[in-house]
């Protein structure tokens, strides 16, 4: 597997990457030549792309550093960052050797102020697109993205059209006590969740630094993308046949929700836990390798889109627009859509201060997903112009039903505006996602599962079954460096039930198996009590008379 950093360059000769690096997946668009080695100074500025490379790839049992999350992957860099960034220079980052690079991890985006909507221009977004139509031999390139650190500055990454992106799949951060960072911004376009650092003492990533040293500073959600990556690497040696849209829909799947603290979790209409700030929760490495080893391909993708609102419509305080979408509105063999993924809405509208519009939307399955909060800082008086909301919240549910946008103005009575165009834009599959059998998903050798896929039991081999602006690095935030981790926490699931991959009762059968199973275990505990081997021959528990044993659980 090949991964490139989309950064200000990678150091190819660190001890911890040269082993590691492939000249293939590497180029400056900066000095337009072969050698994305960073520009050095005094201040060590260019160092991000580095850090995000180590994080990767860094080479396992060298005593340098650490070990990479995919520590055989091939690392590359693309130096972009190093100067001015041009839509022609992002287009040629994003498109550059597109049948050898697997994934490309970006850290960057739009000036993070909480003012700012801007997303790539026309060539970067045709890059994207090509990328995904034509990468990887059709499968499809990966393209993931840093959320954003803009949450102290009350910013959206909603207003950040690289990770408001439907090809890009968008991580944010948590902190080791699994709670929301202060860099963090609240989205629907968030995808998944790892970890970063978080207030000063706690716990940051340690990962390869300038000047053949390491670090044990790197934060941010510019952290928390390249360990997404890496553990996408291992999904993807796992099973090189995972498209674009695959690979979403195990990360969904592989992502828990539990342990993670914010006080806007909800469930959805497919009974998944979603939140602004995770999405759907902390990803899980050993899941997500689980799932692209049994994943069957997902179906052709389909498209609706349905013009809602033509002429301008008076805002006010709140307005609110509802839309019945039937099968006669997506009537077309490839708009017909029985299982979302992505959710579009596509605004142009008027308002006098942009930063106090709160826009949600409702979908016919009851999920609330709100496309843009209150943003403080955002003065504007342009408001959107063809701009398109982005929410994975919906993935799975069905698009039949009634959809509810509302518009909700929170700051200053005064506040006017129109709402001069709406467009909702429908994106997934034909199939009923929910119905898959769990064995093609995540069930394999384990016979219990609790309600967050913690295995709570596995089966006996014998019964097993074959299965635009200025761009912003997202780190070089102000916090002590404290961290040691190379790798992944886990955190114990809380039983629940029993269930399936997709949080159903299991089926007959498998009730049947894991209650032969009980009963096998039973039976054998019984027989160790009645009958205890020692030197001189079977004996019973009672002629042990007063002897006690005792046993320490390691």
């Amino acid at each position: 597997v090949v991964v490139s950093i989309l950064d200000d360059g990678i150091e190819k000769d660190h001890p911890d990457l040269i082993a590691n690096y492939d000249p293939e997946a590497s180029y400056d668009f900066n000095d337009d030549d072969p050698d994305p080695q960073p520009r050095y100074n005094a201040w060590d500025e260019n160092r991000h792309g580095t850090r995000c490379a180590g994080e990767v790839a860094a080479t396992a049992d060298n005593d340098v550093c650490g070990a990479g999350i995919a520590y055989r992957a091939k690392i590359g860099g693309v130096r972009m960052l190093d100067g001015t960034v041009t839509d022609i220079v992002e287009a040629q980052s994003l498109s550059f050797h597109p049948q050898h690079i697997d994934i490309y991890s970006a850290s960057w985006g739009p000036e993070d102020d909480g003012k700012t909507v801007d997303g790539p221009g026309i060539l970067a977004t045709e890059a994207f697109r090509k990328g995904i139509i034509n990468g990887r031999q059709g499968l499809g390139s990966l393209f993931v993205w840093a959320s954003g650190n803009g949450g102290l500055r009350g910013d959206n990454c909603n207003c950040d059209g690289y990770t408001n992106s439907i090809y890009t799949l968008s991580v944010g951060s948590t902190t080791e006590r699994g709670r929301v960072p202060w860099y963090n911004e609240a989205c629907a376009s968030t995808l998944t969740t790892t970890y970063s650092s978080g207030a000063k003492g706690e716990k940051q990533i340690v990962t390869t630094d300038l000047r053949h040293t390491c670090t044990s500073g790197h934060t941010g959600t510019s952290a928390s993308a390249p360990l997404a990556a890496g553990m996408i690497s291992l999904a993807l040696e796992a099973n090189p046949a995972l498209t674009w849209r695959d690979m979403q829909h195990i990360v969904v799947r592989a992502s828990r929700p539990a342990h993670l603290q914010a006080d806007d979790w909800a469930v959805n209409g497919v009974g998944r836990k979603v939140s602004h700030y995770y999405g759907y929760g902390l990803l899980d490495a050993g899941r997500l390798v689980d799932l692209a080893k049994r994943w069957n391909a997902t179906g052709p993708q389909r498209k609706c889109s349905i013009r809602i609102v033509y002429k301008p419509l008076p805002i006010g305080s709140r307005l609110s627009i509802a839309k019945n979408i039937t099968s006669s509105s997506c009537q077309r063999k490839d708009q017909s859509i029985r299982s979302l993924e992505h959710v579009q809405v596509q605004l142009s509208l008027r308002y006098s201060r942009r930063g106090d519009l709160a826009i949600s939307l409702t979908s016919p399955m009851g999920t609330k997903s709100t496309l843009v909060a209150v943003r403080p800082h955002d003065t504007s008086r342009e408001g959107y112009r063809d701009w398109s909301f982005m929410s994975t919240h919906y993935w799975d549910e069905n698009p039949r039903g009634v959809w509810s946008l509302l518009l909700e103005n929170k700051g200053d009575a005064y506040n006017t505006g129109s709402l001069d165009s709406f467009v909702l834009k429908l994106y997934g599959t034909e199939e009923d996602m929910r119905a898959r059998p769990a064995a093609a998903s995540m069930v394999g050798s384990c016979a219990m599962r609790s309600a967050d896929g913690e295995c709570l039991g596995k089966l006996r081999p014998s019964l097993l079954t074959p299965a635009g602006g200025p761009r912003s690095l997202r780190n070089s935030l102000p916090l002590d460096p404290s961290n040691k981790i190379n790798g992944l926490c886990k955190t114990p699931a809380a039983f629940h039930a029993i269930v399936s991959r997709d949080g159903r009762m299991p089926s007959i059968l498998g009730i049947i198996i894991i209650i032969i199973i009980i009963i096998i275990i039973i039976i054998i505990i019984i027989i160790n009590l009645l009958f205890i081997p020692c030197p001189s021959g079977w004996v019973s528990p009672a002629t042990l008379g007063g002897f006690q044993q005792n046993t320490k659980i390691q």
